[in-house]
């Protein structure tokens, strides 16, 4: 099969990037894979390029490029065809709108490949109905915006299946895609083994990486972390990771006076030589759409300490088994699992076993054999879905106008609102 993704900058670094490319590469052992990337911003992507994949790129925002397109007039229009709800859309324009249109249009694969909800808005409108049109969410149907979700609902309907990385999510897509014929089906998301020996389980170190955000909660991970320190200070706590919340971080670790037990370590990619220094893994999230990082220090031979947040951890953690559960927001609970488990060897060392093991099931080659599968399927019944997919085609496209119409009506009453009171 020619199968091709579409990217949102290939060229950066996020779990979605990292997560296409494992898919891509082993895929790519057995089909005619291409990642098509909206922007490229720097000469060679950040993560590597996937062996076996090709490589193009549709905006060229690299300032020292001669096919430099943000000085072009149409990048500094909003986008139309990109949804306004997707938190993306301040980077997407009039110029994105025409040269992703363009390449769906032109695009003869077997299978297309959307990795965010507004591109996925992009295959559904845009793409060849000789194409079948794939939609991946990486993110959580909970977690978007309501005026996006009121999109996806109409959008989707012209897709020929819905990916999510979690069970729970593919629930959520279901209801909302209920009598629309659309396949929904759960991909988790793939991690290579670790290159290097795992854990032996001896280190005195706890390990959390990503990125330093509110959701991700690391304050309270460090909260946590000195009721540890007050019972073992000989175990320390590194952080890995950036972010809008970095600096406060490192005040909250001045004020708990840990500043020698939590260090912050910056951005480090990759992260696959600093999970085995460690003996266990924190996840300390309010909301985890997967939770690749707690695949990544499983596959390195650590148990995880997480957050029983929607949607990801419980599907990946066997409680009790290569991790610990614990409620979300609750600091006691994280110390006590971190302690407990700190406090016996034993235990530790067999969860970081039944971790090692328990992770081989997000090996890329097994998950790249079902999306393999799904595409095959769906290629296969390929006469039947195009045809189906020219009518709801028309049917969706036509309502869809007419909500951006409205919302177009309803801002520019506003507007006139605002200007009368102010006058």
């Amino acid at each position: 099969m020619h199968i091709s993704f579409l990217l949102h900058n290939a060229y950066a670094v996020g779990g979605t990037i990292r997560t296409t490319f494992n898919l891509a590469r082993a895929l790519a052992e057995q089909h005619d894979v291409e990642i098509t990337s909206v922007f490229r911003h720097r000469d060679e992507p950040s993560l590597g390029a996937p062996e076996g994949v090709r490589l193009a790129h549709l905006v060229d925002l690299r300032g020292q490029s001669p096919q430099y397109d943000g000085d072009h007039p149409d990048h500094r229009l909003p986008a139309r065809i990109f949804p306004t709800g997707d938190g993306r859309h301040p980077q997407y324009s009039r110029l994105t709108d025409r040269r992703i249109g363009a390449h769906l249009r032109e695009l003869k694969a077997d299978v297309v490949v959307g990795t965010r909800p507004g591109l996925n808005v992009h295959l559904a409108r845009q793409a060849r109905t000789d194409t079948v049109r794939v939609g991946q969410e990486h993110l959580t149907l909970d977690g978007h915006r309501f005026r996006l979700r009121r999109e996806l609902r109409y959008r989707y309907a012209a897709l020929d299946a819905v990916t999510t990385v979690t069970e729970a999510d593919a629930g959520s897509y279901r209801e909302l895609l209920k009598h629309t014929g659309v396949r929904v089906e759960v991909m988790a998301n793939s991690v290579p083994a670790a290159r290097l020996a795992p854990s032996d389980g001896t280190g005195k170190w706890v390990i959390a990486a990503g990125r330093i955000a509110p959701g991700k909660r690391y304050d309270l991970l460090v909260r946590a972390f000195a009721q540890v320190v007050a019972v073992r200070p000989d175990w320390r706590l590194r952080i890995y990771g950036g972010g809008e919340s970095l600096s406060g971080l490192r005040a909250l670790v001045h004020e708990l006076r840990l500043h020698n037990h939590v260090l912050l370590m910056g951005v480090t990619d990759p992260l696959e030589a600093e999970w085995p220094k460690g003996s266990l893994a924190a996840v300390t999230s309010d909301l985890e759409a997967f939770g690749m990082t707690i695949v990544e220090a499983m596959r390195c031979g650590l148990p995880v300490v997480s957050t029983d947040c929607p949607h990801g951890p419980r599907e990946i953690i066997r409680d009790g088994v290569d991790g610990r559960l614990v409620p979300r927001g609750d600091a006691d609970a994280v110390a006590r699992a971190l302690i407990g488990l700190i406090e016996d060897d034993g235990l530790r060392r067999r969860m970081g076993r039944a971790a090692l093991v328990n992770a081989a099931r997000f090996d890329p080659a097994p998950i790249a054999e079902r999306h393999a599968a799904l595409y095959a399927e769906l290629v296969a019944r390929g006469a039947r879905t195009r045809t189906r997919g020219t009518l709801r085609d028309l049917a969706h496209r036509v309502p869809g106008a007419l909500i951006d119409e409205a919302f177009t009506l309803r801002r520019k009453v506003l507007s006139t609102l605002r200007k009368g009171r102010t006058a």
